[in-house]
């Protein structure tokens, strides 16, 4: 017998305008829901404020309707995701979260700037620079990051990490929880809204593989983040092309300019199957 889930959801950025590699991962979301008798959330994650764009948002529902990408709960347009869906309307809860992992001793202040800690690793990741600095949380232009040497043991999917230092998920050392504009960074707002709808499949790209571990992390440290633990994670191969990741910067693949190029839904499926054999 297949297993159930309760909820999943489809979640993305209005930073740019979607292209195929979002459309693949929308689709496998759908079809696997459908199979394991799950309702499919539509969650715009939109707390990135500086990049956040109206048009961005609109293009998430433009798309998905010319796609036949069908969800049962969330915003059906621009002006209920405003009025009722948007991240800004959690706020609250989030602020909570960092409330109590700042009360449980786990996070130190960064000022480091991105230039900063590229000089000093070229490979990615922090450096800890700050974390014995003993900067205040409370001093102006810091970010707030999680101590992961407080990490023992972690089990996602039957795979165990020791810690965050190995290849794999070294990008997460320290990693951001609060950034400097004093929003909540990606990886608190994530869990906690995944714990607020109820989510318990949760499908990515494989790129997002770190951020499964950091969040993984965080639900251990979270009052009531527990049930994270019992989730089911799919990582799913990526769209790629030349060698090239697809992403938001590569305009020709977004649907929004195959669109206006004339192709035809059934045109941009047969992209992505090109682009991922045994997508379709």
């Amino acid at each position: 017998m297949q297993p159930r889930f309760n909820r999943t959801r489809i979640a993305p950025t209005p930073s740019g305008f979607l292209h195929l590699g979002n459309v693949a991962s929308f689709v496998l979301t759908s079809r696997l829901a459908r199979r394991m008798g799950a309702r499919v959330l539509l969650r715009i994650d939109d707390l990135d404020r500086d990049r956040v764009d109206e048009r961005y948002v609109q293009d998430i529902f433009e798309t998905l309707h010319f796609l036949g990408i069908s969800w049962d709960e969330g915003p059906l347009g621009l002006a209920e995701f405003e009025a009722v869906w948007s991240q800004v309307h959690r706020m609250e809860k989030y602020l909570a979260a960092l409330q109590a992992l700042r009360d449980q001793g786990v996070l130190f202040a960064c000022s480091c700037s991105r230039a900063q800690i590229a000089r000093a690793v070229t490979a990615g990741g922090y450096p800890g620079t700050c974390r014995d600095k003993g900067l205040s949380l409370d001093a102006p232009d810091v970010s707030w990051r999680v101590r992961t040497d407080l990490f023992r043991e972690l089990k996602v999917r039957g795979v165990e990490a020791a810690d965050f230092s190995g290849p794999l998920d070294g990008s997460m050392k320290d990693f951001v929880v609060r950034k400097k504009d004093g929003f909540p960074a990606y990886q608190v707002t994530s869990i906690i809204d995944d714990l607020h709808f109820g989510v318990d499949l949760i499908v990515r790209g494989q790129d997002l593989w770190p951020s499964t571990l950091a969040q993984m992390y965080l639900s251990g440290l979270l009052p009531g983040g527990a049930v994270f633990g019992d989730a089911c994670f799919y990582h799913h191969a990526l769209l790629e092309e030349g060698g090239m990741k697809l992403s938001k910067s590569a305009g020709a693949t977004s649907v929004q300019f195959l669109r206006k190029e004339g192709r035809t839904a059934d045109e941009i499926y047969g992209l992505i199957g090109q682009l991922m054999p045994g997508f379709l």
